[in-house]
């Protein structure tokens, strides 16, 4: 049998996932399955341990072995079902603040075509762009299973600031060697853009859940990680020129406090000090 993960970053969405995907496949030390979003231990638990273990054939003498997830940490079996599968393996959150994340979630969705025109129609009917915001309810599960020192709190705002010193934390956090960035790295980048066509880019989307559901996970994750393919399909937008409506932001904040405040007292952070709240 193939290795198995000794690492999972299990979320959420929109908090950097992609930049450290993309930076951590360059560590000589550190293999991660091509395709990011395996999503085996939420949506396809079924498919048994030997198909997952076959994502991580390529592995070799890595010291960490890894897959990065976003959703992972808010299915209410998913802690389990890694302990249980896994055992006790490092496990990485990069928390970023709700309401960016849930605004920035609503693009995402909007750019693919889906869901209603405005913000405030779709928290009412996109239940998960709140859900996903339950920060310390899903870390909670984990922190039952896993010990504190083997889960990694990262905040996407130190990602934004410093770069490099977020990716030290990683590296540290795995007992890997520290990897400098190049210049093209040393950005997060989560840029918010609209589909050139919307037909164009929800067929693309349907498509690509289609492979997935197909077994094609690696297809999936080389589609999306080609500059070509994302430039020939969407056009960035100025995110400081498109935000939500205070009331939005103030329905997702009263959502979303407690998860907060148990954030607070369970990691020591000044997170609504640090997010405007």
């Amino acid at each position: 049998m193939s290795r198995l993960p000794n690492f999972l970053y299990v979320g959420p969405d929109k908090a950097g996932s992609s930049w450290l995907h993309e930076v951590l496949l360059k560590h000589p030390d550190v293999y991660l399955t091509p395709a990011k979003d395996l999503y085996f231990f939420d949506r396809y638990y079924d498919r048994g341990l030997a198909w997952y273990a076959d994502q991580f054939r390529d592995a070799r003498a890595e010291r960490v072995v890894g897959e990065i997830c976003q959703d992972y940490l808010f299915h209410p079996r998913a802690a389990e079902r890694i302990h249980d599968t896994l055992g006790p393996v490092r496990v990485m959150v990069s928390l970023r603040d709700p309401v960016e994340r849930a605004w920035s979630s609503y693009l995402y969705m909007r750019k693919h075509g889906i869901g209603p025109d405005t913000f405030a129609a779709a928290l009412r009917s996109h239940p998960e762009l709140l859900e996903h915001g339950r920060y310390a309810t899903g870390l909670d599960r984990f922190l039952q299973r896993f010990p504190r020192e083997l889960v990694h709190v990262a905040l996407f705002d130190d990602l934004s600031a410093d770069p490099q010193s977020f990716l030290d934390s990683v590296t540290d956090f795995l007992d890997v060697a520290r990897l400098p960035l190049a210049a093209r790295d040393l950005a997060a980048r989560l840029p918010a853009a609209r589909a050139r066509s919307l037909r164009v880019a929800s067929v693309a989307r349907r498509g690509a859940d289609w492979v997935r559901e197909h077994d094609g996970a690696r297809l999936v994750g080389r589609v999306k990680r080609s500059a070509l393919v994302q430039r020939a399909l969407y056009q960035p937008i100025d995110r400081s020129a498109v935000r939500p409506d205070p009331g939005d932001v103030a329905v997702v904040r009263t959502a979303l406090g407690p998860e907060v405040d148990a954030l607070e007292r369970t990691f020591g952070l000044s997170l609504r000090e640090s997010w405007g709240w």
